[in-house]
């Protein structure tokens, strides 16, 4: 649970200074975009799973 909290507070921190210093979110703009990338991470887990 820790892991996950450090990983929020930081990636709000980066998404905080992408913002002040004016450049694009590094991250897929859409609820979409997040979906395929938890999709990918699932796929990935899923075969290890699978195949180990």
């Amino acid at each position: 649970m820790k892991e996950l909290l450090l990983a929020l507070l930081t990636g709000a921190i980066v998404g905080f200074l992408f913002a002040w210093i004016r450049l694009p979110i590094p991250a897929p703009p859409a609820l979409a975009g997040v979906m395929g990338i938890v999709g990918i991470y699932l796929g990935y887990k899923l075969f290890g799973w699978l195949f180990s």
